[in-house]
């Protein structure tokens, strides 16, 4: 009684599953029907193929054309590995054989068979690197299974898998009357239904390793554009590396303006403020786009900087040196102005630095940095007053900034308003003697910003190279890409004379400093340095005068791709010079 009323029980509970609707019903296709070159899985065609011959040889990565081929394809690779012993005893017999062979030849006098030489040497060196264990052995099988719409597609992707390994040397054959097995043998549970295997070493098994391109992705960054390799999407986030700071490289018109306001613009939108120092005039547009600070710099521009000004910083230890610092940048900038000097004319200078900002009430003492900082009008004034000094001759020399041609544009009190998430510092409209003083001055004060409070910001200096220039001006510039990391800066160097800015000591540092790297099309008169500097292959150094615009290798840590920036029509629009296309504000 009690096994019947089981076997009702189960009879019931199996009819009752029979009207279940399992996940196996849900993902089934509607009709599976299996032809001796074919499958038809519902709408879909699909066709496996299988590798029966190699080359002598295989280079690495010759799979990646089909790996990255932008179709639908299943791969599968089958390795079994074989006992050494078993792989000797063969090569052994094997060898005998073909030096039999050479030998009746020879003896013989027939003509010498280039092919049967190379065979018995592959195999004497297989069998030596076999004996002393630095290679194993393998068999290997290798399918493919190929998906289209319709069969005329189908047809069209296979040949165009064919061909592709062709060009290696690697011959296909599509597994007539095997269709089922094949497929069976690219589906992901590990089951080879082929059983098509070839002999393959250690070192030639390792080119088939398929995860061979580099790859760019971060889970937080930014779109950088298109890895040319595989049309993978590059997601970086400069932010996560070392530094974070960034060269970019590139001949006129490559696009690298381009491409640094499109990342500029990304990085805002993720709450990054952005600073420019733009001699051109380049990002004039997204800055009025984005609601930004576009501050002029010119002689006749009421934008005023006094470098005089003096960092409220946060750290008590940079707060003590932070005079002594400045007085240190003011150096600088005044050989900028007043072109070489003596040691006595340095000496007298620092002294009359001191005495300027003393006659203001301001010491070493961080509380008097409070105080109103002094002007090069007042240190004019101090250096035309040291009698018995040179102090009179430096004051000639600086009487141009204070009462002649260039007065006015750096002698009075800082009025420039930084609060903004994009500030933009033109300087297109100086003279080309004033840009180097201006783009030093104008960077001392963003340095002094960004030393005040500590948050994210990404600095671009266009046009580096005029600040390469210069000893003083690049040593700045090489001290801020050295320092940026700590007040959470990423600084950004963009230059087109990639010669002038690579030939340096300085140059090569602040590359050297950057985490990103990018490198569009060049002048074939600069690949020879920059392929030098940054080790680049032959491929890649024959490529880099080549590239279309906007593409381009793209460094990042050890890790570089060959990309494509990107840009949406909106984000174009924002971005452009061109006045037919840009945003009409």
């Amino acid at each position: 009684m009690i096994d019947r009323k089981l076997a009702r029980q189960a009879r019931a509970k199996q009819i009752y599953e029979k009207g279940m609707l399992g996940i196996r019903d849900i993902i089934a296709p509607s009709s599976f029907e299996i032809e001796s070159n074919h499958i038809r899985l519902g709408k879909v065609m699909i066709r496996t193929i299988f590798i029966f011959g190699y080359p002598r040889s295989l280079f690495t990565g010759w799979l990646s054309p089909i790996i990255n081929l932008d179709e639908i394809v299943d791969i599968s690779l089958n390795i079994v590995p074989v006992e050494t012993k078993v792989v000797l005893t063969n090569l052994k017999k094997k060898v005998a054989q073909l030096e039999a062979s050479y030998n009746i030849n020879r003896e013989k006098g027939r003509v010498r068979d280039p092919q049967l030489e190379a065979s018995i040497q592959d195999a004497e060196e297989l069998r030596d690197r076999l004996q002393i264990g630095e290679e194993r052995f393998y068999r290997f099988g290798l399918y493919i299974t190929i998906y289209g719409k319709d069969l005329e597609e189908l047809d069209f992707i296979s040949r165009r898998i064919e061909s592709i390994l062709a060009n290696s040397l690697v011959y296909t054959k599509p597994a007539t009357i095997q269709m089922e097995q094949g497929f069976n043998s690219t589906l992901p549970i590990g089951s080879d239904q082929m059983g098509i295997y070839r002999n393959m070493n250690t070192g030639a098994l390792s080119t088939c390793f398929p995860f061979t391109t580099a790859e760019l992705s971060h889970n937080d960054g930014i779109l950088y554009g298109i890895n040319r390799h595989n049309n993978g999407l590059v997601l970086f986030n400069r932010f996560a590396l070392e530094n974070y700071n960034m060269v970019v490289f590139a001949t006129s018109g490559a696009g690298k303006s381009f491409a640094v306001k499109l990342e500029a613009l990304r990085q805002l939108m993720m709450g990054t403020e952005i600073i420019v120092i733009d001699p051109e005039n380049e990002y004039a547009g997204l800055c009025e786009a984005v609601g930004g600070s576009f501050i002029k710099v010119s002689l006749a521009s009421d934008s005023q900087i006094n470098p005089f000004d003096l960092p409220q910083v946060v750290d008590s230890e940079e707060a003590d040196n932070a005079l002594r610092a400045n007085i240190i940048m003011l150096h600088g900038m005044l050989r900028l102005m007043m072109g070489e000097m003596t040691s006595n004319e340095e000496a007298d200078l620092d002294l009359a630095l001191i005495n300027t900002y003393a006659h203001k009430g301001i010491t070493n003492d961080p509380l008097t940095h409070q105080s109103q900082p002094p002007t090069i009008i007042d240190l004019y004034n101090v250096l035309a007053s040291m009698q018995g000094s040179t102090g009179p001759q430096l004051a000639a020399k600086l009487r141009r900034y204070v009462e002649g041609t260039f007065s006015g544009i750096f002698s009075h009190q800082s009025n420039v308003d930084m609060n903004n998430n994009f500030v933009v510092f033109n300087i297109r409209d100086l003279e080309d003697e004033l840009r180097p003083i201006a783009m030093y001055i104008i960077l001392n004060f963003i340095w002094n910003k960004v030393k005040s409070e500590s948050k994210r910001r990404i600095l671009v200096v266009d046009e580096a190279w005029i600040m390469m220039q210069y000893q003083d001006s690049a040593q700045f510039l090489f001290s801020v890409a050295k320092r940026a990391r700590k007040y959470n800066l990423g600084l950004t160097t963009i230059s087109q004379d990639v010669e002038d800015f690579l030939s340096t000591r300085l140059g090569r540092a602040i590359v050297s400093n950057a985490s990103l790297q990018l490198l569009l099309k060049q002048n074939p008169s600069s690949v020879d340095i920059i392929a030098d500097t940054f080790k680049l292959t032959s491929e890649e150094k024959k490529r880099l005068s080549q590239f279309p615009v906007g593409e381009g290798l793209f460094f990042a840590g050890l890790s570089h791709i060959v990309i494509q920036i990107l840009a949406s029509p909106t984000e174009e629009q924002f971005i452009t010079t061109d006045p037919n296309k840009g945003w009409k504000g």
